[in-house]
């Protein structure tokens, strides 16, 4: 059998070498009143470090994290991919994987696995429950890192394709954002009889190639986009082209990848500048905790330099059924018709709060869109 039980069980050695390092931790200077302009604000770190060393219980959380059903899964190559896998309250549920992105991990995904588990605990109908996979995208959290290279995301999507068989699903249903999104996007256009449907989010900065038939809406995103990517897309040109080069340093100071990653956090969440309007601080460090222990910041960025030459990706536009569920409080807004350019959209919500990890950010409104979207391809289908 190539599907094996799974516990989180990290050595007190680990943590211990973790918490030195950050009560060690040697500041920069930093320029009098810039706060965050120049990148992190390092008074706001030095909270984040000083509760991560003293205060954060990663034994407390990690107890927790093993009440969940995890399963290491081995794909072709003899890659171990790790999910958190939760059968639904009725039996037969629509199967459901749940793909996240960077900078985060599965982590992101448990808020709402037992809003999609367990929908009659949530003001939803047990008629509508999943079974959910939430995955770690090989190279994140405790996926193997690839030894080797072509771990792009079409290479991902048949490893997507290959756990799901394990776990008994042929065909299923997908959710996820950033490059998660990227990896079912691929599995969409490779292997499209598999797919129930697509449920996403998140902006892409991304353009490719711009149309020349722009409704004024697609122009005013195109310009935004333009200049998201003159402003904050140098962390995605470094992943892109020298990933080694900051795994090196992130890798080995705590405080640096904090500072890397909430950086991220602050900017592209639902938090008016500050995320502790819409974290807990425990689950950030618990993200941060994941990649430290797992020492999975160098292979998490390497999917970005893979992505950039892949050979293999497929082209298209998805005929799979598409729903997404969109903020503009996210990078910045995206208009519908420069989303159907690209998929088959049924279904289009405009969400009033959340930025770009809705999973933590707003749960119940996504999760409750989420059944929904599969509620109505059910009902089409049955009515086909």
């Amino acid at each position: 059998m190539n599907v094996h039980d799974f516990r989180i069980d990290v050595p007190a050695v680990v943590i211990e070498d973790l918490r030195d390092r950050l009560r060690g931790t040697r500041w920069p200077d930093q320029v009098e009143g810039v706060g965050w302009g120049q990148g992190t604000e390092r008074e706001f770190l030095r909270e984040v470090v000083a509760h991560w060393g003293h205060n954060f219980d990663w034994f407390a959380v990690q107890d927790r994290l093993n009440h969940c059903a995890q399963r290491l899964v081995e794909v072709s190559g003899g890659l171990r991919v790790h999910v958190v896998h939760e059968r639904g309250e009725v039996e037969g549920g629509q199967p459901i994987v749940l793909l996240h992105g960077w900078p985060s991990s599965f982590v992101q995904m448990l808020p709402i696995m037992p809003m999609l588990t367990q929908p009659s605990r949530y003001g939803g109908s047990a008629g509508d429950a999943f079974d959910a996979v939430a995955l770690s995208l090989p190279g994140y959290g405790f996926s193997d890192r690839p030894t080797d290279a072509g771990w792009d995301l079409r290479r991902i999507a048949d490893a997507v394709v290959e756990v799901m068989e394990a776990l008994g699903y042929t065909t299923f249903a997908g959710r996820g954002s950033d490059l998660g999104a990227g990896v079912l996007q691929q599995l969409a256009l490779a292997y499209p009889d598999r797919l129930v449907g697509l449920h996403l989010s998140g902006t892409n900065p991304y353009l490719g190639w711009v149309p020349d038939d722009l409704t004024p809406e697609e122009q005013s995103f195109v310009e935004a986009a333009q200049d998201w990517n003159a402003r904050e897309m140098a962390y995605a040109q470094e992943h892109s082209s020298k990933p080694q080069t900051l795994a090196h340093a992130l890798n080995d100071s705590p405080a640096g990848l904090a500072s890397w990653v909430l950086e991220k956090f602050r900017a592209w969440s639902d938090c008016d500048g500050d995320l502790r309007n819409v974290y807990d601080l425990d689950d950030l460090l618990t993200n941060l905790t994941v990649y430290w222990v797992t020492e999975t910041i160098g292979s998490s960025m390497r999917l970005y330099w893979e992505a950039a030459r892949s050979t293999n990706a497929a082209y298209g536009r998805v005929e799979v059924p598409t729903g997404m569920a969109m903020s503009d409080k996210d990078m910045f807004p995206t208009p519908r018709a420069w989303a159907e350019r690209s998929y088959r959209l049924t279904r289009w919500t405009k969400l009033q709060r959340g930025g770009h990890f809705l999973e933590w950010e707003t749960p119940e409104p996504l999760a409750e869109d989420i059944r929904v979207f599969f509620r109505e391809l059910r009902t089409a289908r049955l009515e086909g």
